[in-house]
């Protein structure tokens, strides 16, 4: 087929310069660090980058879009190949010429390099050749003469005669400039490079001979994906409102808009996001789906949902980003040549290990990566993120995508927009995540122990690190307790020149380890403040305070996180946030970057109602002044009542750790009268039937409770296999009364399934408001000070967040159409209004009770429930 015909192929797989040079050119070992240290180095230097652009001349054009269509083949059939990407600038000669400037900020000291690094190199070089082209300054080439053809993907056939031609009357050399400049000094050094129209062509087209296989596999499978996507169908009937949730989700990616999706449990909000995404990629709306989550759980049930849709014909690929930690080879992680054996010459086989599975495997699953890994002696961490680069699915955390320090940087380095779409599952997590990303806190101590680690081996990084600790110590005597400051001015420019210090000694890998190891983190803290004190806007404040073991720190809190949320969204198509528990939607609209332009809808419960009762005890208040042994008798009777009516499972939640120990024991107490040998330690075992001085005993009031009451706690920090063994204990057949004490808002109170039997009930022990503290109260002057959105401080700062905790404890009960369950809010406030518009619809209606007549309520309730079959 001629090259001319084969321009005009519709089929087009593209790569930016940075992913070809990056991917193709790379070798050596995996060094632990330097990735985030580059990318740390990226964001910091960015102001300067412009700085350095401005300062040149008339001559001088910054960020020049570039690209360049090459036709390729695959047999006989035809496409493109579109390179593209941005120079960072172009001069422009008197004699018609050009120099390709290539800048690059860093901490190195730039003065001592005696070369420019070959990755950077190389892109200045596509650059200047795809700027040839579109100039005239190169005729023929790969768009206009034979084509690369590809018959097998292990083999690439390139013609033999040269195809390009230098253009009559036109320079015949092309220039390139690598600008390296210190973010600390400021000092710039250059590395020019000549090269004759010949030499470029040869060179690029020897790039893109390695790079043809990878893009004619890429365009081979999205052939296959796509054909089985538009063939897909739904894989259950629709409940109620999922038809139009899907609907919403594709017609927000089709608009290239925003969706926000309050959808309770049971709509099945993980396959009416995903469904019509892979549709949406089936019909080209878009390219790659990222599905983020804050708890592994949450993973699986994305993996499950994209394992369905592979068992009904799809195909497509998805990766799941495991932790390092989890994933790594070694006990613990330590990625260099020295310690792990596959970090030597990792970059010389990855590129090999990535075809082999990509070309070998339809699905790609945790242990399969583990296994190729294994085969081609690589890190499986790194091995899985190269995967995603190839995969149409990406399963992941939500600090993958928008974290500053750990954000994958092959997809979002640039500022570019990308056909991606965004899928972010229980978005309510994503504020409070995103204000933690976006903030950065220096603790004093650090500073001294690295000093007292070095000793006096390294006097100039030592000299940094006593500056760093004396501006901390002025700011600490200035701080009784907290203390907010307008500017970090003084410790910015400390950290700044302790940065170039950390990079000097960080390039000696044979330092010993534990010495490299804390200035390495040392330094990823410092990197991460200053870029986030770079970073801040009205939207941040500065302040000093101390730990709870006395320990002094300062920190760049982030107050909202919308700019940077929405920085991050915008390198992408589309966005999807859901939750249950989404209220009030504008307030999270506003957290999360949304416009007005964006979409927000309010999925109905496919529940019915009457099987679910909720009260509201309003004879009891657990505001902080108030708790005390009074409260908690009043909780221990409340939480026993609620239990006696049926035998079964049931969870209690409280606001703290603290009162969930100081109930317990009251609880304790009464059940250990009876029988005190039957009360084994916490979190293993049972108590006996509750005394006449606590309630009725169950064998003369309520007949189907007729075995013991079994408590379980939840323990600070416990491992998997400890919250796995707590939840067995809520089997769906069951001996006896469980009762789980939890925590609000944590592992046990969000993004655990227990069907059926498994769960009939829980108790919510107060509103769940964060205590109030200093920090707190700085969010609450913040949005009152935001008069113009008529935000409300308490609200912002304790109302919503607390509220929200309810909402998710509360979602635990009734996970499918099947179960029935009851919902006991402990606390008046809650039957006010600020607390009750709160509410979800599927709460209302709600009743009101006391202590005396709960469990009468209940026990209505569950014979209704049987006499109907429920």
């Amino acid at each position: 087929m001629a090259g001319k015909e084969r321009a005009e192929a519709k089929d087009r797989v593209k790569v930016s310069v940075r992913t070809l040079v990056e991917f193709i050119m790379r070798s050596g070992d995996l060094e632990s660090g330097s990735g985030r240290m580059d990318a740390d180095a990226m964001q910091a230097g960015s102001r300067l980058h412009r700085k350095i652009q401005k300062s040149m001349g008339s001559e001088y054009t910054a960020e020049v879009p570039l690209s360049v269509e090459l036709p390729l083949a695959d047999g006989e059939e035809a496409f493109l190949l579109v390179v593209e990407g941005r120079a960072d600038g172009v001069i422009r000669n008197q004699d018609g010429s050009f120099v390709i400037d290539e800048i690059k900020c860093s901490y190195r000291d730039v003065m001592q390099m005696q070369k420019a690094e070959q990755v950077h190199l190389a892109q200045a070089r596509c650059y200047a050749y795809m700027l040839g082209l579109k100039e005239g300054k190169l005729t023929g080439g790969p768009n206009a003469g034979d084509d690369c053809v590809v018959s097998e993907l292990s083999e690439t056939e390139v013609p033999d005669e040269k195809v390009t031609e230098v253009a009559l009357g036109q320079p015949t050399t092309f220039g390139i400039r690598l600008t390296y400049c210190n973010i600390e000094t400021e000092n710039i050094k250059y590395f020019n490079e000549t090269l004759s129209a010949e030499e470029l062509t040869v060179w690029f087209d020897n790039l893109i001979k390695e790079y043809a296989k990878w893009a004619v596999w890429e365009r081979r499978w999205k052939k296959l994906r796509n054909s089985s996507a538009k063939e897909l169908q739904f894989p259950f009937p629709y409940r109620e409102g999922q038809r139009d949730f899907t609907a919403g989700v594709y017609r927000s990616i089709l608009r290239e808009k925003k969706l926000f999706a309050m959808a309770p449990t049971g709509v099945g909000k993980t396959i009416s996001t995903v469904f019509p995404s892979v549709k949406a990629v089936g019909e080209g709306l878009t390219e790659k789906l990222f599905y983020l989550t804050a708890k592994t759980i949450v993973r699986t049930v994305a993996e499950e949902t994209f394992s369905l849709l592979a068992d009904r014909g799809l195909m497509f690929k998805t990766v799941t980003i495991t932790a390092k930690e989890k994933i790594c080879v070694l006990e613990k992680p330590e990625c260099n040549p020295f310690t792990c054996p596959r970090a030597k010459g990792h970059f010389d086989r990855v590129n090999d290990a990535l075809f082999d599975m990509l070309t070998n495997e339809k699905n790609i699953s945790r242990e399969l990566i583990e296994a190729y890994a294994e085969k081609h002696a690589v890190c499986p961490f790194e091995f899985c993120l190269d995967l995603t680069l190839w995969a149409d699915a990406v399963i992941c955390d939500y600090n993958y995508v928008f974290d500053p320090t750990v954000a994958l940087k092959r997809f979002f380095a640039g500022e570019g927009k990308n056909n991606y779409v965004f899928l972010i599952d229980e978005a309510h997590n994503l504020p409070e995540r995103a204000r933690e990303m976006y903030s950065a806190t220096l603790w004093k101590e650090e500073f001294l122990n690295v000093k007292r680690l070095l000793g006096k081996q390294m006097p100039k990084l030592t000299k940094r690190l006593e500056a760093c600790n004396k501006e901390l110590l002025r700011l600490k005597r200035e701080c009784d307790s907290f203390t907010e400051h307008t500017e970090f001015g003084p410790l910015a420019m400390c950290l700044t020149r302790l940065m170039t210090e950390c990079e000097e000694y960080l390039k000696d890998d044979k330092r010993p380890g534990n010495e490299r190891d804390a200035v390495l983190n040392l330094y990823f803290e410092a990197r991460h403040f200053l870029a986030m004190y770079d970073f801040a806007d009205t939207d941040y404040r500065f302040y000093t305070s101390y730990g709870e073991d006395g320990s002094f720190y300062a920190r760049v809190q982030c107050m909202q996180p919308a700019r940077a949320l929405a920085e991050q969204l915008k390198k992408g198509k589309s966005a999807v946030f859901f939750s249950a528990t989404l209220l009030p939607v504008r307030y999270y609209m506003e957290e999360l970057g949304g416009t007005e332009e964006d979409y927000a809808i309010y999925v109905p419960s496919p529940f019915a109602k009457e099987k679910r009762l909720v009260m509201v005890g309003c004879d009891v208040n657990f505001r902080y002044a108030n708790r005390g042994r009074r409260m908690y008798e009043k909780a221990a009777v409340y939480i026993l009542k609620f239990t006696e009516a049926k035998q079964g499972n049931y969870f209690v939640f409280f606001s703290s750790y603290r009162m969930l120990q100081d109930v317990a024991a009251v609880l304790e107490e009464r059940l250990e009268v009876l029988q005190p040998e039957l009360l084994p330690e916490w979190g293993e075992g049972a108590g006996t039937e509750l005394p006449e001085t606590g309630r009725p005993q169950a064998e003369e009031e309520t007949p189907e409770n007729t075995g013991g009451i079994f408590l379980h706690r939840q323990k600070t920090n416990m491992t998997e296999e400890e919250r796995e063994e707590f939840l067995q204990q809520f089997a769906e057949e069951t001996e006896g009364t469980h009762i789980g004490l939890c925590v609000l808002g944590g592992i046990f109170g969000e993004g655990i399934d227990l069907k059926g039997e498994r769960l009939i009930g829980a108790v919510i022990v107060g509103t769940g408001l964060p205590l109030v503290c200093e920090e707190r109260e700085l969010f609450r002057r913040y949005y009152d000070e935001q008069e113009e959105s008529g935000r409300d401080g308490f609200s912002c700062a304790y109302l919503y967040p607390g509220m929200n905790k309810v909402q998710q404890a509360a979602g635990r009960v009734i996970r499918t159409t099947e179960d029935t369950g009851a919902i006991l809010l402990l606390d008046d406030r809650f039957a006010g209004n600020q607390y009750a518009s709160l509410f979800p619809k599927e709460w209302y209606p709600y009743e009101t009770v006391t202590a005396a007549n709960v469990s009468e309520r209940l026990r209505a309730f569950w014979e209704e429930k049987k006499s109907s079959g429920m």
